[in-house]
C-alpha cells in the first residue's frame, strides 16, 4: 500500500434551495476548474422533499490512488464529501480508523478525511497534517461542514445569495469559478478594493468581488439548513502559536524539519522542487536529498544579461546536492508572449504571482506533476528587511508621538528630498517617501508593517480612489483585529514573523501561489509551513532563531551544512521578475494603453487623471516609484476587463 495522499483538486458546490438551475450553474463552474483537476470530474446532489439539499461538484488531479474508486464527490452511507488538499499523515489516522472498526474500500487520503469527520466532525480537523479545503454534508442532520487547513495553503470562497428557487450559499475553490454561476453579480467590492489598492493583493476575509468573502485559515464553516433560510457560523480552530521557547527547541525543530519534507516527498507521480539558490529552497532541496527517497529534480528560472539572474547559485547548489537540476531561461520577448496566460492565471489580481506561473509551467512541461517551494524560511526565521527596520522604526516612531504630525510628514519630506532629489509628478511612494507617515505612527506596529508593505501613501490614494480610504491601515477589520490580537505581548522579531505569516504569506503569498500552479495543473507543497514545524519554532530560544539579523543561521545549520557557506554569502534577492525595465520597454506601449483607458479606470473605481499621471511619472523616471506599483494597477485593469466588472 502507497503512503501517499491522493489527490489535489478543484471544489465547488450550493448548499439550500437547489433547483435545475442552481446544478447548472454548479456544473458551469466546475467546467470553470478545469485546469486544477483534468484527470476527472463529478457532479452529486442530495435534495430533500423540500427542495433544499445539496450539490457538489469535483475536479480531479490524481497523485495517487489513481482508480475510480477515489474520484469525488465521494459517497459513503449518509456522508458525502468534496476535498482539495493532502492529507500527509493519513496512513496513520487510517490505522486508527481500522481498529476504531471502520471498513475503508480505497487506499487515498479522501477516505480517511471523510470517515474521520463523520465519526469526530470538527474534532477530527485537529488530528490533520497537511494542506486541506472540504466540503462534507451529513444527509441525516442536513448540515454542511466547510474547512481549510491551518495556514492557508487551499482557499475557500463563500457567498450567501437569494438563489433561483430561494436561499442559497455558494463555495468555490476560486472566485472565478463563483463567477462563473452566473448567480453572483460582477460588482466590485470597495473594501476588497481598497485593501488591494493599498497592498497590491486581496487581503481576505473580503474579496474583490461583492458578496464572496474567503473563509480564513484555520478555521471551519457550519452551515444548518434552518426552518427558514440558512444559518451559517464560522469557528476557528487553530492560531499562529505564541513564543514559547524550551531547551530541547533546536532538536524538535530539526526533526519536524525532516520528517515535514520526508512526508511531502510521497507521490506517485513525478516530483521536483523549485530551487531559486537562495537558503530557503536550498533547504528543502538539501532536505529531500537527505530524505534518501531516490533523485532530486531541480527546476530554476533564469533571466538571461539581467542584473536579477542568480541562476549560477542554483547551479552551485544543485551540484553540490547532485541533483538533477534544469534551468529554464526567460527573457522579455519569452515572458511578452506567455504574459496573457499569465495573467488569466490569476483568480485575483495581484502584483505578484504570475513569477510562481512561469516556473510552474516549466515545471509542468517538464514532466513534474508536485513540486516542493520554500516558502516560509524567510517568515519564520528573519529574512525579511523588516525584521531590521520594523524595531528601529517602532522605536523612533514612539520617541516623535508626542509631535504634531503636519510637523512629522514635513519633517519627512525634507529628509525625501534631500536623499532622492526633486520629487517627480507623483511623490516618492517608497522608503524615504513614507518617512514621515512612519514617525507619525506613535509606535503602532501593525500600522508600520502595513506602511512598510503599502504600495501607496494615504495621500495620493485617496487621489486615486473614493473607495481608498475605507481601511486606515489596508487591512479589512476583521484581519486587522487578528493580527493585532496575535502581535500583542509578543516579543517584537516574533511579532513580526506572525504578521508575515498572517499577512504576507497567507494572504498573498499562498493564494498567489495556489492559483498560479494550479493553473499548469501543478501541485505545489511547501514544507516549511507544515504546522508542526511553525509550532516547533516558536519553541525556540529568539537569539538561535532570529540572529544574526536576516541570515537565517539556525536553518542554514539544520539543513545545508554540506554545502559551501560562500554560496549564500551574499545580499538577499527576492525571487521577481525583472519587470520594472521590461515595463519601459517591448510591454510600455500595452502598459502605458491599459493604464491610459479612462473608461476602463472607472470600471475599477479610479480616477483615470490619477492614474494617468502616475504613469507618466513612472515613465519619466520619478524617485520612489518602483514597477509594483504600476504594474500592481495594469493587473486590476486587465483583470476588470476580463470579468466585466464594474465598481
Amino acid at each position: 500500500m502507497s503512503e501517499t495522499p491522493s489527490l489535489m483538486c478543484g471544489i465547488v458546490g450550493a448548499v439550500g434551495a437547489i433547483d435545475e438551475r442552481v446544478i447548472a450553474a454548479v456544473k458551469a463552474a466546475n467546467q470553470r476548474m478545469a485546469h486544477r483537476g483534468p484527470d476527472a470530474e463529478g457532479i452529486w446532489s442530495d435534495i430533500g422533499p423540500d427542495g433544499r439539499g445539496v450539490v457538489f461538484g469535483h475536479r480531479r488531479l490524481a497523485i495517487i490512488d489513481l482508480r475510480p474508486e477515489s474520484n469525488q464527490p465521494m459517497v459513503e452511507g449518509r456522508q458525502a464529501l468534496v476535498f482539495n488538499g493532502e492529507i500527509y499523515n493519513y496512513q496513520s489516522l487510517r490505522k486508527s480508523l481500522l481498529e476504531r472498526g471502520q471498513t475503508l474500500r480505497t487506499e487515498g487520503d479522501t477516505e480517511v478525511l471523510l470517515r474521520s469527520v463523520e465519526l469526530d466532525g470538527p474534532a477530527a480537523l485537529d488530528r490533520l497534517r497537511g494542506m486541506f479545503a472540504f466540503a462534507q454534508w451529513d444527509r441525516d442532520r442536513r448540515r454542511l461542514l466547510l474547512a481549510r487547513d491551518r495556514i492557508g495553503e487551499k482557499p475557500l470562497y463563500l457567498t450567501t445569495i437569494d438563489g433561483p428557487a430561494g436561499p442559497l450559499l455558494l463555495f468555490a475553490s476560486e472566485v472565478r469559478a463563483l463567477l462563473a454561476t452566473e448567480l453572483v453579480p460582477r460588482r466590485l467590492d470597495p473594501v476588497g478594493l481598497s485593501g488591494f489598492l493599498w497592498n497590491g493583493f486581496v487581503p481576505g476575509p473580503n474579496t474583490l468581488v461583492q458578496g464572496i468573502r474567503r473563509l480564513s485559515a484555520g478555521t471551519y464553516a457550519q452551515v444548518e439548513l434552518a426552518d427558514v433560510g440558512l444559518e451559517v457560523s464560522d469557528h476557528r480552530y487553530w492560531r499562529l502559536p505564541a513564543a514559547s521557547p524550551r531547551p530541547d527547541g533546536d532538536r524538535l525543530l530539526g526533526e519536524e524539519l525532516r520528517r515535514a519534507v520526508d512526508l511531502q516527498l510521497m507521490a506517485d507521480v513525478p516530483l521536483g522542487v523549485f530551487l531559486s539558490g537562495g537558503i530557503d529552497s536550498s533547504s528543502v532541496a538539501a532536505l529531500a536529498v537527505a530524505a534518501g527517497r531516490g533523485p532530486v529534480r531541480t527546476f530554476n528560472l533564469s533571466f538571461p544579461d539581467d542584473p536579477l539572474d542568480e541562476s549560477r547559485y542554483a547551479k552551485a547548489v544543485a551540484q553540490g546536492l547532485g541533483t538533477d537540476h534544469i534551468t529554464v531561461p526567460l527573457d522579455e520577448g519569452g515572458f511578452a508572449s506567455q504574459l496573457d496566460a499569465a495573467l488569466s492565471a490569476l483568480d485575483q489580481p495581484t502584483f505578484d504571482g504570475i513569477n510562481t506561473y512561469f516556473v510552474s509551467r516549466a515545471a509542468r512541461e517538464a514532466g513534474v506533476t508536485v513540486a516542493l517551494a520554500g516558502t516560509g524560511g524567510d517568515e519564520l526565521f528573519g529574512g525579511y528587511a523588516s525584521f531590521a527596520d520594523l524595531p528601529k522604526l517602532r522605536q523612533a516612531s514612539t520617541a516623535t508621538q508626542l509631535l504634531p504630525k503636519p510637523l512629522l510628514k514635513l519633517a519627512g519630506q525634507a529628509v525625501a528630498r534631500a536623499k532622492l532629489g526633486p520629487f517627480g509628478e507623483v511623490p516618492p511612494q517608497t522608503r524615504w517617501g513614507k518617512l514621515g507617515e512612519a514617525l507619525g505612527a506613535g509606535g503602532d506596529l501593525v500600522a508600520l508593517y502595513q506602511l512598510a508593505y503599502g504600495l501607496f501613501l494615504p495621500d495620493f490614494l485617496a487621489e486615486l480612489s473614493d473607495h481608498a480610504g475605507r481601511l486606515p491601515i489596508g487591512l479589512p477589520p476583521a484581519l486587522e483585529s487578528h493580527a493585532r490580537g496575535l502581535v500583542e505581548g509578543a516579543p517584537i522579531l516574533h511579532a513580526i514573523s506572525l504578521l508575515e505569516l498572517t499577512s504576507f504569506t497567507g494572504e498573498r503569498l499562498l493564494p498567489d501561489g495556489d492559483a498560479a500552479s494550479m493553473a499548469v495543473s501543478l501541485e505545489v507543497r511547501v514544507p516549511l509551513l507544515d504546522h508542526r514545524v511553525i509550532e516547533s519554532v516558536a519553541a525556540v530560544d529568539p537569539e538561535r532563531r532570529f540572529l544574526p539579523s536576516r541570515k537565517k543561521a539556525l536553518l542554514r545549520e539544520l539543513a545545508l551544512g554540506k554545502l559551501d557557506p560562500a554560496i549564500f554569502d551574499r545580499p538577499k534577492s527576492g525571487f521577481v521578475l525583472p519587470i520594472e525595465g521590461w515595463c519601459k520597454k517591448g510591454l510600455a506601449l500595452e502598459v502605458g494603453q491599459t493604464l491610459s483607458d479612462p473608461q476602463l479606470a472607472q470600471n475599477a473605481g479610479l480616477h483615470p487623471e490619477t492614474v494617468g499621471r502616475l504613469w507618466r511619472a513612472f515613465s519619466a523616471n520619478a524617485p520612489g516609484l518602483y514597477w509594483s506599483r504600476i504594474w500592481a494597477l495594469y493587473v486590476l485593469l486587465r483583470w476588470v476587463r476580463e470579468h466585466k466588472m464594474s465598481a
